[in-house]
């Protein structure tokens, strides 16, 4: 039985708690977070105790640490579990500041422990059997990556204002996906952004539209679309185009029903948000962690992950503020 430390009992944090409670070869042993209410409630309901960072890290029962908290917490965390000798799982991003998530790589590298992040998309069913087919041949050669990612809403400001901002906070998932879909590193990359959702993200400083143009050194394109807000619920789509033919993974609905009469066909909007979105994918990346502590295994998506998404969003910004592509 693999015991585990949660920083952060959150929404989020809730999630990887739940999951690691319903896990056959796991359980939550620590939960750690500022605010003692939800930490204790949490930790209640997993059976878990409240204690802090340092008396968490310290006990040799613990395997590995699941980092849910906030962002400006992710790379002090990391750092100091992984000179504890823990596996690490963490949240995007490693670090707002590149320079900052860079060292931390360093220092995981160094300790030689597991350390997986958080890019759960990669794990989704759907987005997984498209890869997948694309990798065995389905569609020839590829030349296209389209991706679509729209949240049903607006964050709150507050949130906007300690995020990162939308590439760093919300593109840095389809930024992740593209450099796996695209089997190539991206040489360069054309950003253009508006203000188009609330006028109080852009008083923040921050965008909410987006559309980001990548390509790599054999020429292989990709286009990614974001925009905060989409009346219909969340959007996330994926497609493939190549020689051969292209590949869609769509968006899923709560039930396949639909209805076909006078004023036209109709069927459920998609999923309302992430939590549900991508409840597969949680479970699903939980498990290649376990696997990697158990097994040795390389996690599907590591450190080096974070780093090469953080690279690309300081590129899409660098891009939206001169107005030009930048080289990589």
């Amino acid at each position: 039985m693999l015991e585990f430390v949660l920083f952060g009992a959150g929404r989020i944090g809730s999630i990887h708690g739940r999951n690691v409670a319903a896990h056959p070869q796991a359980r939550i042993r620590y939960v750690v977070d500022v605010n003692q209410q939800f930490a204790a409630q949490l930790a209640a309901e997993l059976g878990a105790t409240v204690t802090s960072v340092e008396e968490a890290l310290a006990d040799p029962a613990v395997n590995a640490v699941i980092i849910a908290s906030s962002t400006d917490t992710h790379a002090d965390l990391i750092e100091a579990s992984a000179k504890a000798g823990k596996a690490i799982f963490c949240e995007k991003p490693v670090d707002l500041d590149l320079e900052r998530a860079r060292s931390c790589e360093t220092i995981v590298n160094a300790a030689g422990v597991p350390c997986s992040l958080g890019f759960n998309r990669r794990y989704d069913p759907s987005f997984r059997a498209l890869q997948q087919a694309m990798s065995n041949g389905k569609i020839g050669n590829l030349e296209q990556v389209i991706i679509t990612s729209r949240d049903p809403s607006p964050p709150p400001v507050s949130y906007i204002k300690v995020s990162g901002g939308l590439f760093r906070d919300m593109m840095i998932h389809d930024l992740d996906i593209a450099r796996w879909l695209l089997g190539e590193e991206p040489v360069e990359v054309f950003a253009t952004a508006s203000n188009l959702v609330d006028p109080a993200i852009g008083a923040a400083g921050d965008v909410d539209s987006a559309m980001v143009t990548l390509k790599t050194a054999s020429g292989r394109m990709c286009q990614i679309s974001n925009s905060r807000r989409a009346v219909y619920g969340y959007d996330q789509r994926i497609e493939v185009f190549g020689s051969q033919g292209m590949l869609q993974a769509g968006n899923h609905t709560p039930t396949t029903v639909t209805f076909a009469g006078e004023p036209g066909v109709v069927s459920d909007k998609p999923l309302h948000f992430f939590l549900e979105r991508y409840a597969d994918a949680y479970r699903n990346e939980l498990q290649d962690f376990v696997d990697a502590i158990v097994s040795g295994s390389t996690p599907l998506t590591g450190i080096r992950d974070g780093i090469r998404a953080l690279e690309l969003a300081e590129a899409c910004i660098a891009s939206l503020e001169t107005g030009k592509a930048v080289k990589l």
